[in-house]
């Protein structure tokens, strides 16, 4: 993805855009705003323009730290624990293998814990060249100020509710549909490349969905699904469903979808799992 494909976050867009063309990219970026808005995604396309390649977690240049339970303790709370940080240091100190940079991306940089902030402001005050890191928080304040004061923040704002909705579950009935209509080989030729972020939005357009659809079955008024111009195709839709207990285990399935990301389960993985499901029972 491209930055210019980026949608609804025309500022962050224009601001690292500019970044770009003026030769101007700071070492280190803070990507600040609630989850949804497009954080990680961004990074991912901003990387790809640095890298002048596809940003994806194979590329040798590109280095993505996401918070992890303790090895102890698989269900444990996750963290990005100091020797993460000394990961990342040790790989920034390395040349980049094919491209003119290397960029590090620290998802959810809140959740760093113990030695692990004063680890990465050491690492913050003498950058090493050739090397952009994007911070990826919720609040700027969510780590200490000395941390943030290194960054350039980039800020991100909530994408309006109604049309994200309906952006997520047109997004989630294309998946599904290519899956009734192609078999999960698509499906699984399609999900490759699936992120964190991008999983987390399939999947609440998925349950977003499936809730429209008990809402069709039920005789509810058009105005409040979430698309009330698609109501006549939810009701149609809604009556392939063998009954309503089928509907509520596709919306249970959404919720263990969504403890799984949570559980560090692949996104991948998750989203084929609970695609598939969905779009058998659909059949």
């Amino acid at each position: 993805m491209r930055l210019e494909a980026i949608a609804g976050q025309p500022r962050a867009v224009e601001q690292l855009s500019r970044a770009l063309e003026g030769g101007r990219v700071a070492h280190a970026y803070a990507f600040v705003g609630p989850a949804g808005a497009g954080r990680f995604t961004t990074a991912l396309a901003f990387a790809s323009e640095l890298l002048a390649a596809d940003a994806t977690r194979g590329h040798p240049d590109l280095h993505v730290v996401t918070p992890t339970p303790p090895e102890s303790n698989p269900k444990g709370a996750r963290t990005i624990r100091i020797g993460a940080i000394r990961e990342l240091e040790r790989r920034a100190s390395l040349r980049p293998a094919l491209a003119a940079r290397r960029v590090l991306i620290l998802d959810e940089a809140e959740r760093m814990t113990d030695d692990a902030p004063q680890a990465f402001l050491k690492f913050l005050e003498e950058p090493p060249p050739a090397t952009v890191v994007i911070l990826i928080l919720a609040r700027a304040r969510a780590v200490p100020a000395t941390v943030i004061s290194r960054c350039q923040i980039v800020l991100f704002r909530a994408r309006r509710a109604a049309a994200a909705g309906g952006a997520m579950v047109a997004d989630a009935m294309a998946w599904i549909e290519e899956t009734r209509t192609q078999g999960v080989t698509a499906l699984f030729k399609r999900s490759e490349r699936v992120d964190r972020e991008r999983a987390e939005t399939l999947i609440d357009g998925c349950w977003l969905h499936c809730r429209d659809l008990v809402l069709a079955r039920a005789g509810a008024p058009p105005a409040l699904l979430t698309d009330p111009a698609r109501a006549e195709a939810l009701a149609a839709e809604a009556a392939r469903w063998s009954d309503d207990t089928a509907l509520y285990r596709a919306i249970e399935a959404c919720r263990e979808a969504r403890l799984a990301l949570v559980n560090n389960v692949t996104p991948r993985l998750t989203v084929d799992t609970l695609l598939a499901r969905v779009a058998r029972r659909a059949a």
